[in-house]
C-alpha cells in the first residue's frame, strides 16, 4: 500500500519533475547542525529531508537529530538506514532498501528482517527501494560489502535495476558514494531510465548546477545531495543544485 510520503513524493515528480532531497547523515552534524541546514534547504526549495549515513551511530543522537529536524520543517524526513541502528521512531518514512549488488545476505534481506518489526513498531512508512552503487562507491560500498556497477556498463545497472522492480521495489537508487569524484554517468542513468517503470534516484558526486542539469535531463527523478553541503553554505548550494534541476524542468 502507498503511503502518505510517497503520495508526496510522487505528486512533486508528476507536477514538478525532477526534485531535489537533502541528505543529513547524524554522524557528522550535531543536532543543532541538522536542523540549520534543513531549514535552510527548505528554505531553497528541497523536497524532503533524507537522514542517514554508510558508518554506524548512536541511535540515541539519530533521534535526537531527527526531533530536531522535525520541529523546524514541515517537509517530510525519510530515514536512509545502512543498518538496523538507522531507525528512529521520530522520523515519517524509511527506505526500506535492499543493497541489490552486496555479496552479503545480511545487506540484500538479514538486516532488512532484523528491521522489519521496528518499523512495523514504530509505524514508521516503509518506502521499498532498490539501492545500487557505482563506480567508486565510497564508504557505503565497502561496508555493505558491494560490488560496484562499473561507470562504463549500463547495461549491468539495468539488470539489477529491472531485478528490483520486479520484486516489487518501488523506486530506483543509483549511488555513486559521498563525496564521489565523479557522479553516476548520464549514458548509465538514461539507460536505466528507460528500462524501469519506477521513479529514478540518483547521488553521489553532484556538486554543481551543470552536473544537476545532466543528471536531471538524463531522466534521475530525484537528485540527493548530500556531502556538498556539509562544508559550504547550506542555503546557496542547495540553491544552486536545484537551479540546474529547474533548467531541465524549463
Amino acid at each position: 500500500m502507498v503511503g502518505t510520503v510517497e503520495k508526496y513524493l510522487l505528486e512533486k515528480i508528476h507536477s514538478e519533475g525532477t526534485i531535489h532531497i537533502t541528505l543529513i547523515d547524524p554522524e557528522k552534524v550535531t543536532s543543532s547542525q541538522a536542523s540549520r541546514i534543513a531549514e535552510k534547504a527548505k528554505l531553497s526549495g528541497t523536497s524532503a529531508i533524507m537522514v542517514g549515513g554508510s558508518t554506524f551511530f548512536s541511535t540515541t543522537h539519530l533521534d535526537d537529530v531527527v526531533r530536531t529536524i522535525k520541529r523546524v520543517v514541515q517537509i517530510p524526513v525519510i530515514l536512509f538506514p545502512n543498518n538496523v541502528t538507522g531507525i528512529s521512531r521520530h522520523a515519517d518514512a524509511i527506505w526500506f532498501m535492499s543493497l541489490l549488488n552486496s555479496v552479503d545476505p545480511y545487506f540484500l534481506m538479514g538486516a532488512q528482517i532484523l528491521g522489519a518489526p521496528i518499523v512495523k513498531k514504530y509505524r514508521l512508512e516503509p518506502i521499498p527501494m532498490g539501492y545500487i552503487i557505482v563506480g567508486e562507491g565510497g564508504t557505503a560500498s565497502i561496508v555493505g560489502r558491494a560490488v560496484p556497477v562499473p561507470y562504463d556498463k549500463p547495461e549491468i545497472a539495468i539488470a539489477h535495476a529491472l531485478a528490483g522492480q520486479y520484486l516489487g521495489m518501488r523506486f530506483i537508487y543509483l549511488e555513486a558514494g559521498s563525496g564521489a569524484k565523479k557522479s553516476v554517468p548520464p549514458e548509465m542513468i538514461s539507460a536505466v531510465k528507460n528500462y524501469i517503470d519506477v521513479p529514478l534516484i540518483v547521488g553521489g558526486g553532484i556538486k554543481s548546477r551543470s552536473q544537476a542539469l545532466a543528471v536531471a535531463s538524463a531522466g534521475a527523478d530525484i537528485i540527493v545531495t548530500g556531502n556538498v553541503i556539509e562544508n559550504a553554505e547550506v542555503k546557496s548550494k542547495v540553491a544552486e543544485i536545484i537551479e540546474g534541476i529547474k533548467r531541465f524542468r524549463i
